[in-house]
């Protein structure tokens, strides 16, 4: 019996080391073009090696700019005008970068995803919470994705049934393709839509005046809610920095197979994501700043198909196509990645296979995580009379909440000596970190105290 047993553990315990070396087999070959590249002097090749080390963080920050982020930048716009709220988001954009770039390096240094890293250091308990509420969070977050692309597709004729399902297949149908970095690159090229935004804001014809004005920090404007100023910010900030970024950059890098050597690389990656991030998020407040707020337009009870709409009749209705061109993208590349993280982080959590590298027969689970988030989503957006809006607010309040708790393990681990060595935190980095994290406590703290005081959003 026990002879039986013990070659019935060896079978597993080969199988699973057979599994390995299948998984990173496409990694040794991506390596070695990789090093290749590294030797050519040629700027052709350096170009080429850029295209194949960027992608996590490209995606990353685009994503963040997801369905819900357009509309907060679109309500933005539309209630304060071109106001505070544009110096504010390109502060954002450094604050998105010091968040992320941590996630590259805890990556390329350790090779393990971030819900790994929790669950080894921090101990079961722990790995099961952050795996959990992100998975949660995600799916909650994975259906103001599908409202926005099914509005997206809606507005351009599409019926709303045939739009979310269309969107559903093609986000499975990507994953046939079976290898992390080909699908890396699909999605890549439907995040570049994201930047249709910056020539709608010049449609708009904004002058140098209003912009400059915007950094006068004039305070808020004058008969406008305290508490609706407060949660603005705040969800401008949580469409900054997200927990699940964390995660799905991180475990991104691992399954690219990033290295120390590949960390410039990594953090350029990042620095660019973060910086169209901002530019866009940027854009967008102008863009309805100058096509619905000057109309006097109220913003707040706006949907997705009603900006839209609003744009349409200012700009006509190539304006509107344009805008909806972006709110499709912006749903479907956040959507990718809400879904990727969620599996990786199962999978990491669970110690079972979670790579896009896999084949589906390898990695069941990982693969179920993923369809069963996708196919979810969408049916809970389709059924009639579903309350959106509650979903939209819930996805607002629970990313708030658990961002902190998110940074504090972040700013733990990546201060970990044992698993970083000398690519721990600098002392100016930890500053900025600490400084964040207290800064979301303090705002999310505001606006609790508001709210309980009867203040209305």
């Amino acid at each position: 019996m026990k002879n039986t047993r013990r070659s019935a553990n060896s079978k597993g315990e080969q199988k699973k080391d057979d599994d390995i070396k299948s998984e990173d087999l496409v990694r040794v070959k991506e390596r070695r073009q990789i090093d290749r590249l590294k030797s050519e002097k040629s700027l052709l090749k350096k170009m080429v090696l850029f295209l194949l080390l960027i992608g996590p963080g490209m995606l990353v920050m685009l994503a963040d700019n997801d369905a819900g982020g357009v509309i907060t930048y679109a309500i933005t716009g539309a209630t304060y005008g071109i106001s505070i709220f544009i110096p504010f988001l390109i502060l954002m954009l450094f604050v998105a970068y010091i968040v992320q770039e941590m996630t590259v390096r805890l990556g390329d240094v350790t090779h393990r995803g971030h819900a790994e890293l929790i669950f080894s250091r921090f101990g079961k308990g722990w790995g099961l919470f952050s795996m959990g509420d992100l998975i949660i969070a995600n799916f909650l977050t994975m259906i103001t994705e599908f409202i926005g692309m099914g509005a997206a597709l809606l507005f351009i004729g599409v019926p709303l049934v045939y739009g979310v399902l269309i969107s559903a297949v093609v986000l499975l149908f990507i994953l046939s393709f079976r290898r992390y970095l080909v699908i890396e690159k699909i999605i890549l090229v439907f995040a570049i839509l994201n930047l249709v935004y910056i020539p709608l804001a010049f449609m708009a014809h904004p002058t140098i005046t209003q912009i400059e004005k915007a950094f006068s920090f004039s305070g808020i404007p004058l008969g406008s809610s305290i508490t609706a100023f407060v949660f603005l910010l705040i969800a401008n900030l949580g469409t900054t920095i997200a927990p699940w970024m964390l995660f799905y950059q991180q475990s991104a890098v691992v399954d690219k197979g990033g290295v120390k050597e590949d960390l410039l690389y990594g953090k350029l990656d990042t620095f660019i994501g973060a910086a169209l991030m901002g530019i866009i998020s940027v854009a967008i407040v102008i863009l309805t700043a100058l096509t619905l707020h000057m109309g006097g337009t109220s913003a707040l009870s706006y949907t997705d198909l009603a900006f839209a709409n609003g744009i349409a009749k200012v700009m006509g209705q190539y304006g509107g196509v344009l805008f909806s061109i972006g709110l499709f993208e912006a749903g479907f590349v956040a959507a990718f990645a809400l879904a990727s993280s969620s599996a990786w982080a199962f999978g990491e959590v669970m110690n079972l296979p979670h790579s896009l590298n896999r084949k589906f027969s390898e990695a069941k689970p990982f693969y179920a995580v993923f369809f069963i988030s996708i196919v979810g989503a969408a049916l809970i957006v389709l059924i009639p009379n579903a309350p959106l809006g509650f979903f939209t607010l819930l996805v607002q309040i629970t990313a708030t909440i658990l961002m902190p708790p998110a940074l504090i393990f972040l700013y733990f681990l990546v201060n970990d000596k044992s698993l970083m060595g000398d690519k721990v935190n600098g002392k100016l980095t930890n500053i900025a970190v600490v400084a964040i994290i207290i800064g979301i406590i303090v705002m999310n703290t505001i606006l609790a105290i508001l709210l309980v005081q009867g203040g209305h959003i």
